[in-house]
C-alpha cells in the first residue's frame, strides 16, 4: 500500500460521551444492516473486540428502529486472540454475551476464528478457508463485507495490526497470524485488503487514553507502520469514525461533525 495513495473520504462524528457515542453508532449500524438486507438479501458484518464495541452490541441487541432481521445477518470477526471461546479475553466470547445470546441469529451464520488452536498461523489458515467458503470473493479476489467494525489502541493499532509487525505487509491472504506487544500475544487478524474491500468501515473509539492515537490517525505525516489504523483506506466504501469528546480532544478544528 502506497503511503501516497489518495485518502478516502471520511466522516467523523463526535458524541458528548460514551453513552451518546453508543447511541449514534448503534443507529448508524442499524441503518447499514437494514440497507444491506433490503438491497442484497443479507448483511455480512465483521465485529471488533473492546469495551466500546461491546456497548454498541448490547444496544443492537435491544429493540430499535429500524428493526434488524437477524435471520439474514452473518457475522465474522476482524481479529481474535489465541484463547478458547469461553476465555475472558476472547472477542467471540464477548460478542456472544453482548449480542449472540440476546438475538435470534442462526448459529451457522456466526463465523468465528478458532482461537483454541495452538498455532496462530494454523488458526489464520483455517479462518481464511472458512471465509472463502462462506463469503464468495467479488472484489479482486477479496470477500466484501457490508460493514467492518474496528477500534483503535493507544499505539494506533486496529484489529490485530500492530505497529512495525509483519502482518501489516500481508497482501495475499484474508487472515494472517499477528503478534501483540502484550499478552495474550498470539493473534489472528484480517488483512488490509479485506478490511479495505468493505462497503463500510466504522471505527469506534472512546476515552482520553485514545486521543493521541486518534490525532495521529489523522496526521498525514505519520506512517502506516507507526500508526496502522492509517492503513484503513476503503477502495470503494465509506469510512466513518464514531468518537466521544475525550477521544476527539486532540483533533484539529473543522475535522468533525457533532451529534
Amino acid at each position: 500500500m502506497s503511503e501516497a495513495a489518495d485518502l478516502p473520504e471520511r466522516r467523523v462524528v463526535v458524541a458528548a460521551d460514551p453513552a451518546a457515542l453508543t447511541t449514534a453508532a448503534a443507529g448508524h449500524l442499524r441503518r447499514v444492516i437494514a440497507e444491506a438486507i433490503a438491497g442484497r438479501g443479507a448483511c455480512w458484518i465483521a465485529l471488533a473486540g473492546g469495551r466500546t464495541p461491546r456497548a454498541v452490541y448490547e444496544r443492537l441487541a435491544a429493540d430499535g428502529v429500524p428493526a434488524i432481521d437477524w435471520s439474514r445477518v452473518h457475522v465474522a470477526f476482524g481479529d481474535e486472540r489465541l484463547v478458547p471461546p469461553d476465555h475472558a479475553d476472547s472477542n467471540y466470547g464477548m460478542a456472544r454475551l453482548a449480542l449472540f445470546d440476546r438475538v435470534p441469529i442462526p448459529a451457522a451464520q456466526i463465523h468465528r476464528i478458532e482461537g483454541e488452536r495452538r498455532d496462530a498461523a494454523d488458526a489464520a489458515q483455517a479462518y481464511h478457508a472458512t471465509l472463502s467458503r462462506a463469503l464468495a470473493p467479488v472484489a479482486e479476489g477479496w470477500p466484501v463485507f457490508d460493514v467492518v467494525l474496528l477500534g483503535v489502541g493507544p499505539d494506533g493499532h486496529t484489529a490485530s495490526l500492530f505497529p512495525h509487525t509483519a502482518a501489516l505487509d500481508v497482501r495475499d491472504r484474508l487472515a494472517t497470524a499477528a503478534v501483540a506487544p502484550a499478552a495474550p500475544t498470539a493473534r489472528v487478524t484480517l488483512t488490509y485488503p479485506v478490511l479495505n474491500a468493505a462497503r463500510a468501515v466504522v471505527v469506534l473509539v472512546s476515552g482520553a487514553d485514545k486521543a493521541v492515537a486518534v490525532a495521529r490517525a489523522f496526521d498525514d505525516a505519520v506512517s502506516i507502520a507507526d500508526c496502522p489504523v492509517r492503513g484503513l483506506r476503503p477502495d470503494n466504501g465509506s469510512l466513518t469514525w464514531h468518537l466521544d469528546a475525550a477521544a476527539a480532544a486532540k483533533l484539529s478544528d473543522g475535522v468533525t461533525d457533532v451529534e
